[in-house]
């Protein structure tokens, strides 16, 4: 026998919206570091335009990614993930995490220049900050499930008064 269960009942109840919270949750985490990682993004490529006129692009791009990585680390476990303090272990993980990214945009950016010599700085900007959207991207998944996990990752069962019990 198959039963209704009106949706304010099911609502009170919080099973119709229990499925919907993580989803919202990662949202807003995804939005917001989205948010402080373009702007601390576009922030270093303006540094990194200005640097790479005195130093080699390589060489820009390397002290450009040191520095925006330990700004956005900070913002990051702060208030993307609302970790607090990220410590020395979360900045050396996170500085992980960007070593990849700093591959890849090199990459993009010395392929750009072997392709097509004298581009010019509009579409060499454009391949970085096209190769750092990609790379921000997996980076949000890396931080968000292993350096900066939540509590409600942890393999226990969370009860409905926010008291945790353990799983049997």
């Amino acid at each position: 026998m198959t039963t209704t269960v009106p949706l304010e009942a099911a609502v009170r109840e919080g099973s119709a919206m229990d499925g919907l919270r993580p989803v919202c949750r990662h949202a807003a985490s995804f939005g917001r570091y989205a948010g402080l990682g373009s702007g601390v993004t576009l922030a270093a490529s303006a540094v990194l335009i200005a640097l790479s006129q005195w130093i080699p692009w390589v060489a820009a791009n390397a002290l450009t990614t040191v520095a925006s990585t330990l700004v956005a680390t900070e913002l990051h476990a702060r208030v993307s993930f609302g970790h607090g303090r990220p410590g020395l272990a979360g900045h050396l993980k996170s500085a992980a995490t960007i070593a990849f990214g700093w591959m890849v945009t090199s990459a993009a950016v010395g392929l750009l220049a072997a392709l097509r010599p004298g581009a010019g700085i509009v579409l060499e900007q454009a391949v970085y900050l096209s190769a750092t959207a990609l790379v921000g991207i997996g980076r949000y998944a890396v931080l968000r499930l292993a350096v900066f996990a939540s509590p409600e990752r942890d393999p226990q069962n969370r009860t409905g008064n926010g008291s945790v019990t353990a799983m049997a």
